[in-house]
């Protein structure tokens, strides 16, 4: 964060200052990962009041709170704290006139895509970028008030719940280059349709001035449609050259899934190697290759960079081999159709190029909606025809994931577990190193448990590949 006294925070956001400090260092609200010199921000949820860990925030090394009453530490004092947080990272925006805000939505591939071009753009200079999935109304102001005086690239994801969220993240980061990887079916439960999804991911292109850039997805009719909501200057990028801007094509991939093409812009082209594992890792990388051409990088050093790029998120595509052998393939942070559709396609990819028996350990598919039962069978069938050889699923919630499989399946098994503790033990008993295993669903259904138990629980210990 750029150093700022109390009192012009507290200028800045409306507030009172209690105390005086300087802050020199980014904002936090969780007292495990603190910002030393930094900004802590008492939220009082629900469940949990942040003003009760004002002191251990102090200990943990900052020197200043953000709440809506005085505190042991020097404090502003403000009605709405997610709203004094977001006007002081405009604020700091605003003072970083050299900065390129880099912003990005979809459906799905948002962690990813954000990733890719974060490790791309540091090639050419100083970048901040969204940690982890911080992509709501206080996840974006505390990844801007990480960025300093030196900052020249700052990547923003943007999430959206409902129509407005996106405009709304936008006028605190208004992004010069801006992109929307896709429309899927996330969240479908709570939008309604697609089409209102489309709306809502739109809202990020329509806050670009008219000299930025906007992304698009050739690929998404529902995306290329956004071209006409915007008067910045529209980049596509997909994997049909005569259709995009920024292209990929001639795909192949290793017995392990990592993918290689070719990358093509204005008639030039570059051949990159991923390092990544995932049927879907050339979409990601051509999206953020396009908003990196955006900000004025060179196609080669795009390339290059993108070659290097080894996931910087935990349980994304996280490829592991156990000491004996075993792979095990942990993306269990979230999941919808269509991500469940993508890690079952490298899942059959790394099946038919290492001749590994293919083992997908499935939970709950959450926030679907009217159509879940219909989406969670429809799951189950993609898995039996993409060839999988046993589908465990876990929870009665993907129960229907087991009747799909059944249904379409000519080969294979479909194994139901009532939960992790079940599907661990058959596990345990049930794969050995002739297997590789996906684990893949909602962040509610908290699979990465049961990765870790097949990676440590034999007392083996695995080690992470590239």
């Amino acid at each position: 964060m750029i150093e700022m006294t109390l009192t012009e925070i507290a200028d800045v956001v409306g507030g009172a200052a209690h105390g005086e400090a300087v802050v020199t260092g980014g904002a936090f609200l969780d007292t495990r990962t603190p910002e030393v010199g930094g900004l802590f921000v008492a939220i009082a949820g629900e469940r949990v009041d942040g003003h009760d860990f004002v002191q251990a925030a102090g200990a943990a090394g900052a020197v200043a709170a953000l709440g809506d009453r005085p505190t042991d530490l020097p404090t502003v004092v403000v009605d709405d704290v997610t709203a004094a947080l977001g006007r002081l990272a405009r604020h700091v925006v605003d003072r970083l006139p050299d900065v390129v805000v880099l912003a990005m939505t979809g459906s799905q591939g948002k962690t990813g895509t954000k990733d890719y071009l974060a490790h791309v753009l540091a090639e050419s200079g100083p970048t901040v970028a969204t940690r982890g999935n911080f992509n709501n109304e206080l996840g974006v102001p505390l990844t801007v008030l990480r960025a300093t005086a030196d900052t020249r690239f700052l990547v923003v994801e943007m999430g959206a719940r409902g129509v407005g969220h996106i405009a709304e993240l936008c006028r605190i980061a208004p992004p010069h280059v801006a992109a929307v990887l896709n429309v899927g079916t996330a969240h479908i439960g709570e939008f309604g349709s697609r089409e209102a999804i489309a709306q809502a991911k739109g809202e990020i292109v329509e806050a670009l001035r008219t000299d930025g850039t906007a992304v698009l997805n050739a690929d998404d009719e529902l995306v290329a449609a956004m071209a006409s909501r915007t008067g910045a200057t529209v980049t596509t990028f997909g994997g049909t050259v005569n259709a995009a801007d920024v292209a990929v094509s001639e795909i192949t991939h290793d017995e392990l899934g990592r993918q290689s093409f070719e990358l093509v812009h204005r008639g030039s082209g570059a051949t990159v190697h991923l390092a990544q594992v995932g049927s879907f890792q050339w979409r990601n990388a051509a999206a953020a290759a396009a908003m990196a051409l955006a900000a004025g990088l060179d196609l080669d050093t795009v390339a290059d960079a993108l070659g290097d790029a080894v996931p910087a998120s935990r349980w994304r595509m996280e490829l592991t081999e156990r000491a004996d052998g075993l792979v095990v393939l942990n993306d269990a942070y979230n999941a919808n159709p269509e991500s469940m559709k993508a890690a079952l396609d490298t899942l059959g990819d790394i099946g038919a190029g290492s001749g590994r028996r293919t083992v997908a350990v499935l939970g709950e598919m959450l926030e679907l909606g009217d159509g879940s039962g219909a989406a969670h069978t429809g799951v189950g069938e993609y898995a039996a025809a993409a060839g999988v050889d046993v589908l465990v699923t876990v929870g009665p919630a993907a129960d229907a994931m087991a009747r799909g499989f059944e249904s379409a399946a000519t080969s294979g098994v479909a194994i139901t577990t009532a939960g992790r503790a079940a599907a661990t033990d058959w596990l345990r008993h049930n794969v050995s190193a002739a297997d590789v295993v996906l684990v893949k669903a909602s962040r509610g259904a908290a699979l990465e448990l049961i990765a870790d138990e097949l990676l440590t629980g034999s007392g083996t210990e695995g080690r992470r590949t590239r």
